[in-house]
């Protein structure tokens, strides 16, 4: 993948990229945690553009009082082609993009665990039954479980619902 910041690609590796926010953001004094999402459009009759973002959302504590610092967002953009029908496309699309975040989730967990640092999955699934993307509710959380993530769907799930979805 092809990872952006501010639209400027990344020349390092994104755990090197990753440790130096980190330590700038941490000797600033900000609690940070990360999360995960993937959104994608439809571009063509069988083909999508995704993007992935990885969120990291900074806090301050001032004595007891939170206080939130902003985000630093890193992006990648990507195309697939599904050749399903609409019916079978909306469940298949899901899992593809929850199974994207968990792959960049678990390329940077070991960093996220050495600096201690939270994480969530957010995907772009409405709990709503009344949506299609319900469909592909239990699936998809059940395998970001099964990975062992916390996660958040719509309404919550902002880096995948929002972020990403501007990215697409």
């Amino acid at each position: 993948m092809i990872w952006k910041r501010k639209e400027k690609r990344i020349d390092s590796t994104l755990e090197e990229y990753l440790e130096n926010i980190f330590d700038e953001e941490l000797n600033k004094g900000y609690k940070l945690k990360v999360c995960v999402g993937t959104d994608s459009q439809k571009v063509s009759k069988f083909t999508y553009k995704f993007a992935t973002v990885i969120l990291i959302t900074t806090t301050q504590d001032l004595g007891g009082v939170l206080v939130g610092r902003g985000g630093l967002i890193i992006s990648s953009t990507y195309f697939n082609t599904f050749k399903q029908t609409d019916k079978e496309l909306v469940n298949e699309r899901m899992v593809y993009e929850v199974s994207k975040s968990i792959e960049v989730a678990y390329d940077i967990a070991p960093l996220l665990d050495l600096y201690e640092l939270p994480l969530e999955i957010h995907a772009d699934i409405n709990k709503d039954p009344a949506h299609e993307s319900n469909k592909a509710l239990q699936q998809a959380v059940g395998y970001i479980l099964g990975m062992g993530y916390t996660f958040k769907i719509k309404p919550d799930a902002y880096a995948a619902s929002t972020i990403a979805d501007k990215k697409c």
